[in-house]
């Protein structure tokens, strides 16, 4: 056999179970899944925290991505030079001082800028226990917890 015969054959045996596992099985799960035992020590899977009024939610996407989809009631806190930051600090800090927790959330689990608008948050010294959404935006999504999202099952 030539080598493009055992490559179309290779293709439509790989094909046909593929397809065999997707009618069997059904298409794959893209929801977030958290792992307690991969988390760093400032981060927190979305299943562990409550539903309360208390915490103050940071969103430290782009404003653009804020204000299209961020979580009702988030801050915004990003890290783009064209905004202000003395503005975000004094809008955060009113809220803090009052909450006993905050939790910073970005883009996905990859984004490190929710970690470094966590230690801008620490710095300030308000008292609240400030962490990390692990997962970020898209555990919040897949939750149905942002504008235009239905929880995934």
């Amino acid at each position: 056999m030539n080598a493009l015969a055992e490559l179309a054959l290779v293709s439509v045996v790989a094909l046909g179970a593929a397809g065999a596992t997707y009618l069997i099985a059904g298409p794959p799960t893209r929801t977030f899944q958290c792992d307690p035992a991969l988390l760093k020590p400032d981060e927190l899977c979305l299943e562990s925290v409550p539903d309360s009024p208390d915490i103050v939610w940071v969103d430290a996407r782009s404003r653009a991505d804020w204000k299209k989809n961020g979580m009702t009631g988030s801050l915004l806190w990003n890290l783009d030079p064209t905004e202000d930051m003395q503005a975000f600090e004094a809008a955060a800090a009113e809220r803090i001082a009052v909450s006993p927790q905050v939790i910073v959330y970005c883009g996905d689990e990859n984004c490190g800028l929710s970690r470094q608008v966590a230690d801008r948050i620490r710095a300030l010294d308000l008292g609240a226990e400030v962490r990390v959404l692990h997962g970020g935006w898209r555990a919040l999504k897949d939750a149905g917890r942002v504008k235009d999202s239905n929880p995934k099952p």
